[in-house]
Parts: C-alpha cells; sequence; structure tokens
C-alpha cells in the first residue's frame, strides 16, 4: 500500500502499532506525520508580559530604564485600559543599539481609556499578566513546546508582520531591497481598508537598506507561501475578520487580493474555522487571524483571547485531525511590551524583539522549552520542509524549521482538553460583528 493512501484513522495508531502493521510513519523526518498545519497568530505580547513565571524559560522579573535604574516588573491586567507603541520607531528606542534599555521611553496611548492614562501608570511599559489570568496558555506552553528564543521578523507594528507570516517579507516587490515599516496612513478613517483595497491616498512607510524611509501606496507583488501551495496543489485557507484590515495579509498582495484566491480561500469569518474542521474540509495549511476582541491587544475591552485560542485548539484535539496536525501560536509582534533579550540583527529591519510561540502536536515534544533562534521565516521553513515545497527566498531562507520541537519517533501524545473559561460554543454564537484590530 502506498503510504499517501493511508486512511486517516490509521494515522491515530501509535508509533509500535504502524511498525508493526508494516505501515511505517515513525522516521525522525518522515513528513507524512503531519499533513495540516494551522497558524494561530495573536497580538502583541513578550515572554516577560504573557508567559510571566513561565518554568524552565528565560523570563524577567525585572528590567533596566533608559536612566540605568532597574525596575521590577509589576502585574496588570490583561485588559488594561492603555496601549503601548510599537512602531519602528519605539523599537529603536527600546532596542537602544543592543543595550535594552529604552522601554521608558516608549509613549503609552490611552485611545480605549482616557482615564487609563490620567495619570500614565508609573513603569507602565514593565508590566506581566498574572498567569491566572492566561491559564490556557500556560497550560498548551507546560504540555507542549514553547520557544523562548522566538522574535518578530520585523522591527515594527501589525501590517509588516502580518506580511512576514505569509511570505517571510514585507516587501513591495520580488526585487526590492525594501521593507514596509509601518502600518499605512494618510487617509482619515481608512485603517480598516488598507493593501490594496484601501484609497488613493493611502501610503506605508518603507526602510531602505540604509535606515532611511520612503513611502508608497501598500500594495505589493511577490510570492507567497500560499503560491508555493497552489503551484503543488496543496489546500489553504485564511480565516480573518474582514477584508481591508490591517491583519489581513493578503490584501496587501495584488494577486490574492484581485485573483480567484481571494473567494476560494480567503474566509472573512473566523469562527468558520470550527464548522471546516467539524466537517472535515481543515486546508493542510491554515492561518487563523482574530478579531479585536480576541486578540490579546492590549487596551481592549474582554480577555477573551486565551479562551479563543484554546477552543481553536481544542476544536483540533477532538478531532480525527489531532493525530496529524501541527499547530503553531504566536504574536505578531511586541506590542510595546518590555522584554530583556535583544535579538539578533540582520539589516535595517529584522529581527524585531521575542514574541511566545507554543508547538502543540502529538509529535511536540512535551514540556520542552526551546532555546534555539526562531522566527516567522521558522514557520514557513516547517510548512515546505513538511511539503516538499521551494524556499521563498526571503526570511525563511534563513531560519531554521523548527525540528528541536519536535520528536517524530516518540509515542504520539494524547490530547488532553485545554481548559478555559469559555469554549467554542461561546465564539460559534457570539453574533457580533467581528472587530477589527483598534489601531495596530
Amino acid at each position: 500500500m502506498n503510504r499517501s493512501s493511508i486512511p486517516l484513522v490509521w494515522v491515530s495508531l501509535s508509533c509500535s502499532a504502524l511498525l508493526l502493521a508494516n505501515l511505517g510513519g515513525c522516521g525522525a523526518t518522515d513528513p507524512a506525520q503531519i499533513r495540516h498545519v494551522v497558524i494561530i497568530f495573536q497580538e502583541n505580547r513578550t515572554p516577560d508580559n504573557l508567559f510571566h513565571g513561565l518554568p524552565n524559560a528565560d523570563i524577567a522579573s525585572t528590567g533596566v530604564n533608559s536612566k540605568g535604574q532597574t525596575i521590577s516588573l509589576a502585574p496588570v491586567s490583561f485588559t488594561a485600559g492603555y496601549d503601548l507603541d510599537h512602531s519602528h520607531a519605539s523599537f529603536l528606542k527600546m532596542y537602544d543599539g543592543g543595550k535594552m534599555d529604552g522601554a521608558d521611553t516608549i509613549p503609552v496611548v490611552c485611545t480605549i481609556d482616557p482615564a487609563a492614562c490620567d495619570p500614565i501608570p508609573p513603569n507602565a511599559q514593565f508590566r506581566y499578566i498574572d498567569p491566572s489570568e492566561v491559564a490556557p496558555y500556560f497550560q498548551m506552553a507546560e504540555e507542549y513546546a514553547f520557544a523562548d528564543r522566538m522574535f518578530q521578523t520585523n522591527q515594527g507594528p501589525s501590517f509588516p508582520a502580518h506580511q512576514f507570516i505569509i511570505a517571510g517579507t514585507s516587501a513591495p516587490t520580488a526585487d526590492s531591497n525594501l521593507f514596509a515599516s509601518s502600518n499605512p496612513g494618510g487617509v482619515a478613517n481608512a485603517s480598516n481598508e488598507t493593501g490594496c483595497s484601501a484609497p488613493a491616498g493611502e501610503i506605508v512607510a518603507m526602510i531602505h537598506p540604509d535606515g532611511k524611509e520612503s513611502l508608497q501606496y501598500p500594495c505589493f507583488e511577490h510570492l507567497t507561501l500560499s503560491d508555493l501551495l497552489d503551484a503543488k496543489g496543496i489546500s489553504w485557507r485564511y480565516y480573518t475578520p474582514s477584508a481591508g484590515s490591517i491583519w489581513t495579509g493578503p490584501n496587501a498582495i495584488s494577486h490574492l487580493r484581485f485573483g480567484p484566491d481571494w473567494s476560494r480561500n480567503v474566509i472573512l469569518q473566523p469562527n468558520q474555522f470550527f464548522a471546516d474542521v467539524a466537517q472535515r474540509r481543515l486546508a493542510a495549511v491554515s492561518w487563523v487571524i482574530p478579531t479585536g476582541l480576541n486578540s490579546d491587544h492590549a487596551g481592549g475591552t474582554e480577555a477573551a483571547g486565551p479562551s479563543w485560542v484554546a477552543s481553536l485548539v481544542n476544536t483540533i484535539g477532538k478531532s480525527p485531525y489531532w493525530h496529524d496536525t501541527a499547530i503553531f501560536i504566536t504574536w505578531d509582534d511586541w506590542g510595546g511590551w518590555y522584554d530583556h533579550v535583544a535579538p539578533p540583527i540582520y539589516n535595517s529591519y529584522e529581527y524585531g524583539f521575542r514574541v511566545p510561540l507554543i508547538v502543540i502536536s502529538p509529535y511536540a515534544k512535551p514540556g520542552y522549552v526551546s532555546h534555539v533562534t526562531h522566527d516567522f521565516g521558522s514557520i514557513l521553513k516547517f510548512i515546505e520542509a513538511n511539503f516538499s515545497l521551494p524556499s521563498l527566498g526571503y526570511a525563511d531562507a534563513r531560519a531554521d524549521d523548527l525540528a528541536d520541537c519536535f520528536d517524530y519517533t516518540q509515542m504520539p501524545l494524547k490530547f488532553h482538553d485545554i481548559l478555559s473559561p469559555m469554549n467554542a460554543d461561546h465564539f460559534i454564537r457570539d453574533q457580533r460583528p467581528p472587530s477589527d484590530p483598534d489601531d495596530d
């Protein structure tokens, strides 16, 4: 029997049973064991902020400010009424040539609750979330693999980050040495209609190799991972709250926004993911983008993000897909929160600060903390290696493939429910219009 013809239910057999049946599937590099990859892309957190006290991980309890003072990280509510600037300019301030002592110079933003900045909380950037508020994340990180050297590839906010997670770059064209470095702007009230659907006059800042900036319309044209998947007939879907959001990566790639993939593979309702799993329509590769309320974005009004992610993971874990799926949960940027680890610097815009990464799979190393350097390109490279795709030649070409987080020779892990205050039914029943990002 050809391995590709093995029914999905057979993949649920233990490694030893597969060997006894002479079906293989236990080799350390056998891609047949992972047939589905799900990327869950949350918002604006660092390991020091979100995973305070995680065992065996490199998590700081103090930081240093621009005056050379040691600041103890203090708790803050997950729904803190303030946000922090996380532009490229703020990256440069906090990084401070590698000294990592400029977090206190990052502006505090109070668009949701102006009272939260009256007065500005002391040491607002040096804060962590109490683990009890994000217990689902801790359960996942402690049961599966967690990476404490995962860096966002870009040195800035959400719009370019969402380009990197689909393409390994925010360049405008394939032969460009520029990077989109900011969220688009220039047209009043156009923040939720950007990319290739933005009105005329919308602009985005581009970083040049020498660090200088220029401006251009935020619609790009180059290959993405979805194109490599299309070329091999491998299915993919991108679940997102709305067409024009800065979080909707395909909207800023011209051939995706205006080609057949837009209506076929871009799903403008994240909750559709639950139905697709239940109805056995899970694509080989899925990106899942949250609504604003479920995103973990600071300054919000709800703390639904951990439950949202737990619901997605539980839906896969309790389905036949569990046995051949790898789930990558990461955050698009650092959100302005303090983090103590200086990133490797490769050029004028790569890398940015650490973000958390949780790797969930029957073949993820249980209770493992990876100290290997990863970035968004690592997720792309994992997919390329797993599905025998060529390299895009961007961040994926330099990145590792997350191999240290997996052990394909281990007995496949049995799934246990991720405990959370809200389950999938809560999100399925939520009839509120999907909310876009409040800023970035």
